[in-house]
């Protein structure tokens, strides 16, 4: 169980920003390229300074600075949302590659567990509750936290405005560029921190690649939990429980091929998201109405 906590922890910090980022209207396909910039930085970071919490600062910047230059391309300039944001995961790719080329294998210590005495002795419940590390408690807290703000803040309300309507926002005074890019820039600093989180915690190292494929994963959670905070994180614990299966199946012994068994969360997401686009009445009346589309504040 503790494994399935930890595969699923990039996962709803990636997607609890990027459900805030498309609640406020705004598409960013670049979560991948995010979280591997934010990877690279946290594990260098954390390597050269031997502090895990310079780490995690490190790869939130980097992803906030991935957030910004998308910010900028779509919603200064207004370039397409979608080419732009998967030119930001190509960028990613290729710079995180570039930035960690001489850090490729070495090893640190493993972010440590807060452990909570008397309630971590705790038999099963005392392990998976009161001794995790700091980034998996954030990450459940900033679900509870992205819920109050979205139903029961003012400012929650005028970002889930601008996502229905950036016209009707726009027309009664609200500043639709700036909220977005706060909204771009807090998905791009949860993004950072699901890389951070992968390579100081999950696997103490850094790897090329090693978000593999995951920021498609949480861009895809988003929908299955139908834009609704507490969905984001049934999904992303169902999401991890089926990458440990995957992992436990070649322990032991499953006559399949490895390549097979690798797929599986990948096949899980594709099956999920063909479920759900059956019922497409029922996405549209959850996903924000103006996603996606350019805001032309002139207009």
């Amino acid at each position: 169980m503790l494994t399935v906590v930890s595969a699923a922890t990039p996962l709803l910090l990636a997607a609890t920003g990027e459900l805030i980022v498309e609640k406020s209207g705004v598409l960013n396909l670049g979560v991948e390229g995010m979280m591997l910039v934010g990877a690279v930085c946290g594990f260098i970071a954390t390597l050269t300074t031997g502090s895990w919490m310079l780490g995690i600062f490190a790869g939130a910047f980097a992803g906030i600075a991935m957030s910004l230059l998308f910010g900028v391309l779509t919603l200064v300039f207004l370039a397409n949302q979608v080419a732009s944001g998967l030119a930001l995961t190509l960028f990613g790719i290729g710079l995180s590659s570039l930035i960690g080329i001489r850090f490729i294998g070495l090893p640190i210590d493993k972010l440590p567990a807060l452990h909570i005495p008397v309630l971590g002795e705790i038999p099963l419940i005392g392990p998976l509750l009161f001794s995790q590390d700091a980034l998996i408690y954030f990450s459940v807290f900033m679900v509870i936290a992205v819920h109050w703000f979205l139903n029961h803040s003012k400012p929650g309300l005028i970002l889930r405005a601008v996502g229905e309507s950036h016209d009707a926002a726009h027309s009664i005074g609200y500043s639709v560029v700036k909220i977005r890019f706060m909204a771009v820039m807090f998905g791009g600093a949860m993004a950072g921190l699901g890389g951070a989180f992968l390579s100081i915690s999950y696997t103490p190292m850094w790897v090329e690649h090693m978000t593999a494929g995951r920021g498609w994963i949480a861009l895809a959670l988003v929908v299955f939990a139908t834009w609704k905070p507490g969905r984001v994180l049934i999904g992303a614990y169902l999401f991890g429980a089926v990458t440990i299966l995957q992992l436990h199946l070649q322990g032991f012994g499953v006559r399949l091929p490895a390549q097979i068994l690798s797929m599986l969360p990948y096949l899980v997401t594709i099956v999920v998201l063909v479920l759900i686009s059956r019922n497409a009445t029922r996405v549209k009346l959850n996903a924000p109405a103006c996603i996606g589309k350019i805001f032309h504040p002139n207009s």
